[in-house]
């Protein structure tokens, strides 16, 4: 397929279709997107759960339930009963009636505005298997943050069903690309609502988002080269972090949010730096003859995951943190890139050459073999959510670039949204926002 036209590559070794530095080209998402969800596969042992339509919800900026619903399918661990309409938190709730439809679980709830101009989201649910209510809240927001409210019921829901913490209220930011204009892109986790963080006609790639969900660096190349900058998400406000001799790429945050990893070929061949968040003097971190880029910490900020063509074709490697030898960690396949590692440190994800199809790859990192999760060909970006649940990349679909999350066993997928054009360089934020 014909790609968009991409910077020159800083690694000449490589093919110029995946390394750090290529261009994450996109198009923009309208500023009013439309509510939609494509979800694919079957899961096992998946939870039957119903989610009224919430009363009055017609008259909020937003469709609620339907929100929580994609949220809930989007996880793969749930499956979704008809609920009928005229139910709220008020509703009396007849036990045997929901179990005859086959739900083990019940969300009524309601939207109303209040005086002020914000809505008052209020929603129960029902552990239908007990017979007994598990939570019930409200949540005044305003019309701008209806989608977020709709997002934390969806989270409320999700944990309380599973004991383990949602991710559907949190962000990704991503590249989009439209007639030459290159912007990124911070958004709801679904790939909706949110704002444009940066507009450019020169490249964006690389977005990585510092521990505390406050901040982003990227790489611009606005300077007509590649430069590592540092933005503020809340008030757009940006330095720049690296732009030293030859390309600066490839920023990775260490867990604690003090250091950078970063990619500079400033000494001909690109090699691993450390550098303070603050700026300064980066710190050389690995000294081989070859190419080593696309760093990502451990979860501990112990170790650094990397690529380096060191054994003759690209791999993934780890090292210390500070520098040291580097073991190889892949071994099936003879092109492997794009490092991330889950949140509870136990799994990398990685793009893996197959012929000519590019796919995403999980694999336990205490020893397991390696298995393919997607079945397309074109495939890139993966970035863990904050819960290691999900995996959200990008893939190609009838002559576009879209975002796609998966479950980690590949056997639930989802588009985001998609409006006709490109979209690259996914990465999940963290919880909190």
């Amino acid at each position: 397929m014909t790609r968009p036209t991409r910077p020159a590559s800083p690694y000449p070794s490589w093919p110029r279709r995946r390394f750090v530095g290529a261009l994450a080209a996109a198009a923009a998402a309208p500023a009013a997107a439309q509510f939609r969800v494509e979800i694919t596969g079957i899961g096992g042992n998946q939870i039957p759960v119903a989610i009224a339509t919430f009363r009055d919800e017609g008259k909020s900026p937003v469709p609620v339930a339907a929100i929580v619903r994609a949220d809930l399918l989007r996880s793969g661990l749930f499956r979704m009963v008809d609920a009928p309409g005229g139910l709220d938190e008020s509703s009396r709730i007849t036990v045997a009636e929901w179990r005859g439809r086959g739900a083990d679980a019940l969300a009524v709830g309601s939207v109303s505005r209040l005086a002020d101009g914000r809505h008052d989201v209020r929603f129960k649910l029902w552990d239908l298997v007990k017979g007994e209510e598990l939570v019930g809240q409200s949540h005044a927001a305003l019309p701008a943050d209806m989608r977020l409210a709709a997002h934390r019921v969806a989270d409320s829901i999700y944990q309380n069903l599973t004991g383990e913490r949602g991710v559907f209220s949190t962000r990704i930011a991503y590249v989009t690309r439209a007639g030459g204009r290159y912007q990124l892109h911070v958004t709801d986790a679904d790939g909706e609502g949110g704002q444009i963080a940066l507009a450019s006609p020169d490249p964006i790639i690389s977005p990585a988002w510092a521990p505390n969900g406050k901040e982003l660096a990227y790489v611009s190349f606005e300077s007509q080269k590649a430069v590592v900058w540092v933005q503020d998400v809340a008030s757009g406000q940006r330095r720049m972090l690296a732009n030293f001799r030859g390309s600066n790429s490839a920023p990775a945050w260490s867990p604690d949010g003090r250091d950078l990893a970063l990619t500079l070929s400033r000494d001909a061949v690109a090699q691993l730096y450390l550098m303070s968040r603050d700026g300064g003097t980066p710190r050389r971190i690995t000294t081989s003859p070859a190419i080593d880029t696309e760093p990502v910490f451990s979860p501990d900020g112990r170790q650094i995951y990397f690529v380096s063509d060191r054994g003759g074709g690209p791999q993934v490697y780890r090292m210390p943190a500070g520098g040291g030898n580097a073991d190889r960690v892949t071994f099936s396949g003879n092109y492997n890139i794009s490092p991330a590692i889950s949140p509870d440190g136990r799994v990398l994800a990685y793009i893996t050459r197959q012929g000519s199809a590019f796919k995403v790859m999980v694999q336990e990192l205490a020893g397991g073999t390696p298995s393919a999760i997607t079945d397309t060909s074109d495939d890139e970006s993966p970035s863990f959510a904050p819960n290691g649940r999900l995996l959200v990349y990008t893939s190609r679909a009838q002559g576009r670039d879209v975002l796609m999350t998966t479950t980690l066993d590949g056997k639930i997928k989802s588009r985001l949204l998609t409006t006709g054009a490109d979209m690259r360089e996914p990465a999940w934020g963290p919880f909190g926002r």
